[in-house]
């Protein structure tokens, strides 16, 4: 029986993401690569992944749909076997804008996005890692921001306030879980370099602002990934509820 550990990650086609995966994959994971939309991204990722001699599978599915959520937990079931990892990662981003000029529509779409699709994921781990359920146990990553911490004024208000709710369901589920084998932990990246910026309206964003972050530049998704594949691995054994911030010291 195979003892290969196994890394679901949500909105693994791109940026963080797909740097997530090239790396759990290297450091020897069979890696799902769960994707909304971008099919062709999604692919070629897993094809990398596979010529190097990784185990990878793509699901589509979005993660904001709770049958969407079931079906893809039970694909990595049958596919890979046994859940070791969940990544959550997935979200959506708007035009940056003022409160004063967001809609219900808006602000509604920006929660069930990026947080109600992590409470589904984070529940169907759970319900497969948790030693109360015949589970061998499992870590929980979950991908906040530092927004969490900003605010984002003037910018992505709504967006910064889904973040501080995966902050508080990051220590929350943390002590909930903590003695069925499960650790969580909570990544928040700052200015990085990732094509979400351009889903705001500014695709070069992080130049703009740089200059603010204490170390002068912006970030790469390599380096959150490497926080994320720490918080996940064995390294980080003792460490539950913990928050590890990537943000150049903003």
């Amino acid at each position: 029986m195979s003892t290969q550990k196994i890394a679901l990650i949500t909105g693994g086609s791109r940026g963080i993401g797909a740097a997530t995966a090239r790396l759990f994959a290297k450091q020897g994971y069979a890696v799902a690569i769960n994707y909304k939309s971008n099919s062709e991204a999604a692919n070629k990722l897993a094809e990398t992944i596979t010529a190097d001699g990784g185990r990878c599978i793509t699901i589509q599915a979005d993660v904001a749909s709770e049958g969407d959520v079931i079906r893809m937990f039970s694909t990595v079931d049958k596919a890979l076997g046994t859940l070791s990892v969940l990544v959550n990662n997935a979200g959506i981003l708007k035009k940056q804008s003022r409160l004063e000029d967001m809609t219900a529509d808006r602000i509604n779409a920006i929660l069930t996005n990026n947080v109600t699709s992590y409470f589904l994921c984070c529940r169907e781990a759970v319900k497969r890692m948790s030693t109360r359920h015949g589970g061998l146990g499992g870590v929980i990553v979950n991908v906040s921001s530092g927004a969490a911490r900003s605010g984002s004024p003037n910018e992505y208000i709504d967006y910064a306030a889904s973040k501080g709710a995966i902050d508080t369901l990051t220590k929350g589920l943390s002590l909930e879980v903590a003695a069925e084998g499960i650790r969580v932990n909570c990544v928040r990246p700052g200015l990085i370099y990732t094509d979400m910026h351009a889903d705001g309206g500014e695709p070069e964003r992080v130049e703009r602002l740089k200059n603010m972050i204490p170390l002068q530049r912006g970030g790469q998704p390599e380096e959150v990934a490497e926080a994320i594949y720490w918080s996940a691995s064995d390294k980080s054994s003792f460490s539950t509820g913990n928050f590890l911030d990537i943000t150049g010291g903003l």
